[in-house]
């Protein structure tokens, strides 16, 4: 379960990361609730997750989540560079998550 919370937890990072963007500079009242919302929830689900998680495995896999997608909604909202590198990378990232998620 700790592990279902960590992924709402990094699916939180990845919205509060894109809904920063949408603010304005906290210009827009509406996008800035939303981002403020799930910054929140995704520090509480965070903190559920280690209940039962190394922190150490835990904050590394959720930002790790955050990292990857909010690369690729860069990539698809915002036309941000696709290359083979900019791909590599995310696979990396990944690649280190599930490594964490097996030796854990």
């Amino acid at each position: 379960m700790a592990w279902l919370f960590l992924l709402i937890a990094g699916l939180c990072e990845i919205a509060w990361a894109i809904g920063l963007k949408f603010t304005e500079g906290f210009a827009r009242l509406l996008p800035t609730i939303g981002t403020v919302v799930a910054m929140a929830a995704s520090i509480g689900f965070l903190g559920i997750a280690l209940k039962s998680l190394p922190v150490g495995t835990a904050y590394a896999v959720w930002t790790g989540i955050g990292t990857v997608g909010t690369a690729a909604l860069g990539i698809y909202l915002f036309d941000e560079p696709l290359t083979l590198f900019r791909l590599a990378c995310i696979g990396f990232i990944l690649l280190g998550m599930i490594g964490l998620k097996i030796t854990t």
